[in-house]
């Protein structure tokens, strides 16, 4: 089903992605002024409202979680991400009662953090 034919009434109440990137480029994932200029210019793409400011948070006391985090509230719901500096990995949510291109995030977003390859998971809220 493709939810971007209706952004006003999506035949769901809200969209679920999930975005695994791998092996993206270490120095934008330990850039926190990067990771909120992200969420800008990929609200600004699908068209999501920001709720707030970015939050960005660097932590964890085990190497293989260690890295930043991103919480972003968006007027129609949230999107957030754990940056794993290890395995420079990005994991990506958004999660959205208002109609967005999941394929869309995933390629924005591989670009953005120069990425190899991602993983795309979505799932349809009731």
């Amino acid at each position: 089903m493709d939810a971007t034919n209706n952004k006003e009434n999506p035949p769901f109440w809200g969209l679920s992605s999930c975005i695994d990137l791998y092996e993206c480029n270490l120095s934008l994932m330990q850039d926190a002024p990067a990771i909120k200029e992200f969420v800008v210019r990929l609200c600004e793409k699908i068209g999501m409202k920001r709720y707030g400011e970015t939050h960005v948070v660097n932590f964890g006391d085990e190497p293989r979680v260690a890295g930043f985090s991103m919480m972003q509230l968006i007027e129609t719901s949230l999107i957030s991400a754990h940056f794993a500096n290890e395995s420079k990995a990005i994991y990506l949510d958004v999660f959205s009662c208002a109609a967005y291109d999941p394929k869309a995030v995933a390629e924005y977003a591989k670009e953005y953090f120069k990425a190899k390859r991602y993983n795309l998971r979505s799932v349809e809220r009731e």
